[in-house]
């Protein structure tokens, strides 16, 4: 084992080493505590504000318990806490800030490995971009789903019935009364979204990037499989800074790939798309929309899980997690690809059996055939590419040609969208823009937009709906999203106009509008950027400094990392 890098902060004779270590003291610590041990921070993304994460102060012990059983000495720290329920505008808007505390946190501290210790939409990406700036042996673990919901009788999924039961609610199908008791039956226990949304995408595309321990994403959060998740986690950190294997290490090229074949087997939510192209900009992997789109391609849809199938995240623990569904995958996977355990995915994955052939289907006789999931379209609406998740759509919606009904924002959509005379019926494709990373700012998850109340009274549940939002990994439906560049910086979005002829066309990766090239110059010359007033702060940075979706939102100069040097000693 080399030096450990923590001893730069403990050994050093003068002044410098007396403040560390004497400061250290306050915790009840002896400097033989700080000799020769390898210091394991757990970052936890705690916070009563992101209820999907508080319960890992809980989890953290079980964190802590097994870094001191290997010999290590575990160091807590919190970070910023981002949770999509409850953050205003929106968590997307801050998943780069919280990325910077955490790269910053630790860099600047006496660590020689770290747990990541995080579980809603917008955390574990955030860490995830931050550990692999600095480069420092890391571990992930998922705070885990919450417990099935049951609703008069029958199973409910967070996100994806609240979509559901709020389109019945307007449609007159159900009552306020019944809406409330719903309200009190979805979320039962701890944890995040149990339905294949981007929490659980994320526990999952983390996974099978290599970064936490086999079976890490699915587990129920009150499972105490999960608390052994986290005591197994914490002693792995502390081999990982004896080893010294660290995220470059890990993720290569073919981690990525098997990122993005595992995102298509679950179904997972487009989401991961702009985190896996900032996680992989942070590593220096080159990654893009095409290589998504030309590796879904491949992988058909094993996972009948909510959004778009039936069971939910307990289903797919008890059917025996991601590792027995990647063992399906087959040669689909790179089972060469070194994992945080130190061993190749391959040997990760051994033994590991589907024991439920409903929730987890063999690859011959998939949910959805090959080429289901997120597809990258392209055309001149969207020349950056713009993304649909298609085992969520229509199939009936997937080549499609209709009018335009174009709105300049979610404000002005949401007050139409109860008129009984809006100009609208299933043909037309609804446009809503200024949604994007800097027009909303922060690219909320808007983009699948309520359907017009008059549609939903003649019976029609789904319509081609497009912007530059995202969407919940929850929600469903034919939503066009992602759209690049964005409205307010000048793309395409912000030229099209009601009534213009709107084709898509999924199987041809096309989505088009029946304008001229002369046309939309004209229009683009007429065009003039939103004003923009009372932005200040970090908004402030962000909107200026945000990078596109199809390069995965992140800030320019985040691109890259830094390493682990902190910098000069200041004494």
């Amino acid at each position: 084992m080399s030096r450990l890098r923590s001893s730069t902060w403990w050994d050093e004779p003068g002044k410098a080493g007396f403040i560390a270590r004497h400061h250290m003291r306050q915790l009840g610590l002896t400097r033989d505590q700080l000799r020769d041990k390898p210091v394991v921070g757990i970052c936890n993304s705690w916070s009563e504000l992101t209820p999907c994460n508080s319960h890992l102060r809980v989890l953290a012990e079980s964190v802590r318990r097994g870094i001191t059983a290997a010999g290590g000495l575990a160091l807590e720290f919190p970070t910023m806490s981002i949770g999509e329920p409850l953050m205003r505008p929106t968590s997307m808007m801050f998943r780069n800030l919280m990325s910077m505390d955490v790269e910053e946190t630790i860099r600047a501290n006496p660590l020689d490995a770290v747990v990541l210790l995080g579980g809603c939409d917008k955390t574990l990406p955030a860490q995830l971009m931050g550990a692999v700036s600095v480069d420092l042996p890391a571990i992930a673990l998922s705070g885990g789903p919450m417990l099935t919901g049951r609703f008069r009788g029958r199973t409910v999924g967070s996100g994806t019935d609240i979509w559901r039961m709020s389109e019945e609610l307007r449609a007159g199908h159900i009552t306020q009364s019944d809406f409330e008791e719903f309200e009190g039956c979805l979320a039962r226990s701890a944890g995040h979204c149990m339905t294949m949304g981007t929490a659980s995408t994320m526990g999952c595309v983390t996974e099978a990037l290599g970064l936490s321990l086999p079976g890490a994403a699915a587990l129920p959060a009150v499972d105490a499989r999960r608390a052994q998740l986290a005591e197994q986690s914490g002693a792995r950190a502390v081999e990982l800074a004896r080893e010294g294997l660290r995220p470059s290490d890990i993720l290569t090229q073919a981690a990525f790939t098997n990122a993005i074949v595992v995102n298509a087997a679950i179904g997972g939510s487009t989401n991961a798309v702009l985190h896996l192209l900032a996680i992989a900009g942070r590593a220096g992997v080159p990654v893009s929309l095409d290589d998504i789109d030309t590796e879904a391609r491949k992988v058909p849809l094993l996972a009948d899980l909510m959004p778009s199938g039936r069971f939910l995240m307990e289903d797919f623990a008890y059917a025996g997690g991601l590792p027995a569904l990647m063992n399906e995958l087959g040669d689909l996977l790179d089972r060469k690809a070194l994992t945080v355990t130190g061993r190749p995915l391959g040997e990760n994955l051994e033994g590991h059996q589907v024991w439920n052939r409903e929730v987890i289907r063999p690859i011959d006789d998939p949910v959805q055939a090959a080429g289901s999931g997120t597809v990258v379209l392209r055309g001149n609406l969207a020349p950056g590419g713009a993304v649909l998740k298609q085992s969520a759509a229509s199939p009936h919606l997937l080549r499609h040609r209709g009018p335009a009904l174009v709105f300049d924002g979610i404000e002005e959509y949401l007050r139409a969208a109860d008129d009984p005379d809006l100009p609208v019926d299933a043909d037309t494709v609804l446009v809503v823009r200024n949604l994007g990373p800097r027009g909303y700012p922060g690219m909320p998850e808007l983009g699948n937009l309520p359907m017009p109340a008059k549609l939903l009274a003649e019976g029609v549940t789904d319509m081609v709906r497009i912007s530059d939002a995202r969407m919940s990994g929850t929600a469903y439906g034919t939503v066009i999203l992602h759209v690049a560049p964005e409205s307010s910086v000048g793309g395409p979005l912000a030229l099209v106009q009601t009534g213009d002829t709107v084709e898509l066309d999924v199987a041809a990766r096309s989505l088009r509008m029946d304008v001229s090239d002369a046309e939309l110059a004209e229009r683009s010359a007429a065009w003039a950027a939103p004003a923009r007033q009372g932005v200040r702060g970090w908004t402030s940075l962000y909107v200026e400094r945000v990078l596109q979706a199809d390069r995965g939102v992140d800030l320019d100069f985040l691109v890259g990392g830094s390493g682990d040097q902190p910098g000069k000693v200041p004494f």
